[in-house]
């Protein structure tokens, strides 16, 4: 069965094709697969945005379609920048603008509880889906540490770990993450 990923972000299709593995015959990106389109994300949910961009990937295709949508969650801001989390600091995708927001949010505040959300959908042509959700919890460092990883992994603090998502190897990060969790969650009821 053919798979396409619905995004165009290099840092999600590289884990979730590492996490997918052998599940499906192929699996495209939107670029690898032709399709030029970009989705308005104006559910209300993660849940509600990923079904939203695997519909129209699955209809654009008459492929199955699989699409996620995720963030970060933090308690001291109740649960911002949540759905909101590539455009928090107002331009989508500026990762940096949007790790100096949290940190001058939280600069004042010992509550720093968080979690990654993520919702996964797969859309099939038969106009059946399956959705998923996995979770990491965690919490707010106080300044960035670690080189890999992408978004807010910087900044997430794992404190059983003792480092940052950041700061882990990608294959572990990969073996723990919340785009893990619901794609193991997904692949069970598949």
């Amino acid at each position: 069965m053919k798979l396409i990923i619905a995004s165009n972000n290099a840092h999600k299709l590289e884990e979730i094709k590492a996490i997918l593995g052998d599940s499906f015959e192929e699996i495209l990106s939107l670029r690898e697969a032709g399709i030029e389109h970009e989705t308005v994300e104006d559910g209300a949910s993660f849940a509600e945005n990923a079904a939203k961009k695997a519909r129209e990937i699955m209809e654009l295709s008459g492929c199955c379609a699989l699409a996620d949508d995720s963030g970060l969650c933090v308690d001291a801001l109740g649960g911002a920048p949540g759905i909101f989390s590539a455009r928090f600091a107002g331009e989508h995708g500026n990762d940096a603008a949007n790790r100096r927001r949290l940190l001058e949010l939280m600069k004042d505040t010992d509550e720093r509880t968080a979690h990654f959300t993520c919702s996964i959908v797969l859309a099939r042509p038969d106009g059946t889906s399956v959705t998923a959700e996995g979770y990491v919890f965690g919490e707010i460092a106080r300044a960035e540490a670690g080189e890999n990883g992408f978004g807010y992994d910087s900044l997430f603090l794992l404190p059983e770990r003792g480092c940052t998502m950041a700061q882990l190897p990608s294959a572990e990060k990969n073996a723990i993450s919340h785009r893990h969790n619901a794609l193991q969650a997904l692949l069970k009821k598949l």
